[in-house]
């Protein structure tokens, strides 16, 4: 008795020992623009460099960024510190550069306002968040004196966010496992959320600030409101134990990252409205450190980067299934203790920068600039990777999202700060033309040229038994050779002496 099984004649017996398997021949490649993004290192003259790091092992990324200033939490002793830089001002750090040294105890954790560029806020060991106002042209003092002191917590507060919309509304975070909403027009707390039964680990805003997801260190992941601070959602799983979370732009989901039962590094994307149960767990690797999300709400793409890690994964991300489409890896062999992520507003549109990383390297004392570049010609505004994104202009009044309204983001377009690429000069014109020589040592480019028939019809004006005249033109134009090399070329190849 004989069996057909997918085309091939099998025994009973044999087909017996076989699982039936559901194939598919519906291809697993999706055509992306992104799908061949590549990180960009920047060169030694475009780092910082001398900048004393701090070694603090709390889980933030002590750095933030915006288009006009770099701050970076530095180790300092009998107080915390930090510095400010003007974001042109790269190269050495003056070891003697003045910090902003207000804080009694060390700053775990630093954000600037993203509605306003000369404002930074900052929290402490010493249980106190403070805002701070930075002049035009960066310090040229040490500033002790802060614009706000908000004091609330009786622990050491690990975490601050701003809200997406709102220009004057604060959210930090303390180990005494409350969160507080600051009214910063007023400087008084107007909100306390206490439904978390330990330490707040990471806090994410939703495109219109209206939910607030987090992760605490008690392993559950909350969906909350973030005026009422009533809890809608609440989930515990124990195949995946949330650190990190992230809203996921206007799709309706949030990612987490965490660790599996086995200990492996792991994420996971929810539905906001039901989270009984993952939609999709994904294990990434067996290491140990805190892998941070950071989501791109206008490219849809996901970048993934552990801390103590040299490389930084990126993914796609889709509302339908596989919901995460790998796309590549950016390699390093230097540890980040942190990162910090330039807005959109800050990027080289000229060059196709989607996303710029601030890498810090403690023992180095560097912070180096990543820059994540689409590879295309941008000799116009590339629409399709730079849609509308949120601007400097908040949308809502401290008083508006106080009495109950919620709005998007005021979208703006970055063509405006596109400028054509300059056209590459004499030094790297002649870079490149030693480049071109050293790799073309060696290699003959009509080796794998096949003899002449009689059917060839040539369209060389000079040599008509032999159609190369492009490759001619390339031995002439690239590798400057003249004319005497031409016409010997057309000897050798097409014995045809007329041509001298």
């Amino acid at each position: 008795m004989k069996k057909q099984c997918y085309g091939l004649n099998i025994s009973a017996c044999s087909v017996s020992t076989f699982t039936k398997i559901s194939m598919s021949w519906r291809s697993t490649y999706r055509s992306s623009k992104f799908r061949n993004v590549y990180g960009k290192v920047g060169q030694r003259e475009a780092c910082y460099e001398g900048i004393p790091i701090t070694r603090n092992v709390h889980d933030n990324h002590f750095c933030a960024v915006n288009p006009k200033f770099l701050a970076v939490v530095t180790e300092s002793s009998g107080g915390g510190s930090f510095l400010v830089i003007p974001i042109y001002k790269v190269g050495r750090v003056d070891p003697h550069h003045p910090k902003i040294c207000g804080h009694q105890g060390n700053v775990l954790d630093i954000k600037w306002c993203p509605f306003r560029d000369n404002i930074i806020a900052s929290c402490s060991e010493d249980c106190s968040v403070r805002i701070w106002e930075i002049p035009d042209g960066g310090l040229r003092r040490n500033m002790t004196e802060a614009q706000m002191v908000l004091i609330g917590h009786s622990r050491r507060v690990g975490l601050i966010e701003w809200h997406p919309t709102c220009s004057g509304i604060l959210y930090s975070a303390g180990y005494d496992g409350k969160i507080l909403l600051w009214n910063l027009e007023k400087g008084e707390a107007v909100k306390m959320i206490d439904s978390h039964s330990d330490v707040v680990l990471c806090m994410s805003f939703s495109r219109d600030g209206s939910l607030l997801a987090t992760s605490c260190k008690d392993k559950k992941l909350r969906i909350i409101e973030a005026r009422s601070g009533r809890v809608l959602q609440e989930a515990y799983s124990k195949s995946h134990r949330v650190s990190r979370v992230v809203f996921l732009g206007n799709m309706k989901h949030v990612l987490t990252t965490g660790l599996s039962r086995w200990n492996t590094r792991q994420v996971a994307v929810w539905d906001q409205e039901d989270l009984s149960v993952p939609i999709i767990e994904e294990e990434i690797d067996g290491l140990s450190g805190l892998l941070f999300p950071f989501y791109d709400a206008d490219t849809h793409m996901l970048y993934l980067a552990g801390k103590g890690d040299g490389n930084i994964r990126y993914y796609e991300v889709s509302p339908e299934k596989p919901h995460l489409q790998y796309l590549m890896e950016f390699s390093s062999s230097a540890p980040q203790k942190g990162l910090g992520v330039m807005p959109k507003r800050g990027l080289d549109v000229g060059e196709c920068e989607v996303f710029r990383f601030y890498k810090l390297i403690t023992l180095k004392g560097l912070v180096e600039p990543i820059s994540m570049i689409v590879p295309r010609k941008a000799e116009i505004f590339q629409e399709d990777i730079y849609p509308m994104t949120s601007g400097a202009e908040p949308a809502l009044t401290t008083e508006e999202w106080l009495s109950g309204i919620d709005r998007g983001p005021v979208l703006v377009s970055l063509k405006e700060k596109y400028k054509q690429p300059k056209p590459a000069g004499p030094k790297a014109a002649k870079r490149e033309k030693k480049a071109l020589a050293k790799t073309m040592k060696g290699f003959d480019l009509l080796e794998n040229v096949s003899p002449k028939s009689d059917n060839e019809v040539c369209t060389c004006d000079l040599c008509l038994n032999m159609n190369m005249h492009s490759l001619c033109y390339i031995l002439m134009w690239k590798m400057n050779f003249n004319w005497v090399i031409y016409l010997f070329i057309c000897l050798h190849y097409c014995h045809d002496p007329v041509m001298i």
